[in-house]
């Protein structure tokens, strides 16, 4: 089965959510309404927890996990994701925090405690070193991160552009099963 509790706890989905049948969703995952998780995605919520939001997509191939608390890591780093993100293919996503309407690129990686604040661009293939703060409204790229440039009003509308046509994708899928 690839949604399953691990110890006494259990995933809690919210309705119109659609997870892969080869996605794996364990622990203490909470998925937003109309999140998706696509195929081969990882989202382990075993050690901490994980906060998906709503109308989130989870592209393929991705990775998400949390950091457990511990002498190295007081309380630990949970993985929480806002409403209207967008995670794209084989991004790994480590105890981190995004906010709303972000967008992060193919192949990135966002590590332990860093946060995203909303409205962010992170282009493919970028790393974001553990604590960073992106702050809200620009695009960030390379490894690691750098600020390249303020987003337009036009690529802050992308946001819910993305997040609606993975809504419907979404719903495509579901009325197939």
């Amino acid at each position: 089965m690839n949604i399953r509790p691990f110890g006494d706890i259990s995933p809690k989905i919210a309705q119109r959510v659609f997870v892969d049948s080869t996605a794996v969703v364990i622990g203490d995952v909470t998925l937003g309404e109309d999140a998706s998780v696509w195929p081969l995605t990882v989202i382990r919520g075993d050690i901490h927890r994980i906060r998906i939001g709503a109308r989130t997509n989870i592209q393929d191939g991705s990775v998400l996990h949390v950091t457990h608390d511990g002498p190295f890591n007081p309380g630990g780093f949970p993985c929480l994701i806002g409403d209207d993100v967008t995670v794209g293919h084989k991004v790994m996503l480590h105890g981190c925090t995004v906010h709303d309407r972000v967008l992060v690129g193919m192949g990135s990686t966002i590590m332990d405690g860093a946060v995203v604040e909303s409205e962010v661009v992170i282009g493919g293939g970028s790393l974001v070193p553990p604590g960073k703060r992106l702050q809200s409204g620009y695009l960030y790229m390379g490894s690691p991160v750098k600020q390249i440039r303020e987003l337009s009003d036009e690529e802050k509308q992308f946001f819910a552009y993305t997040a609606n046509k993975y809504r419907e994708l979404k719903d495509r899928y579901l009325a197939e099963d």
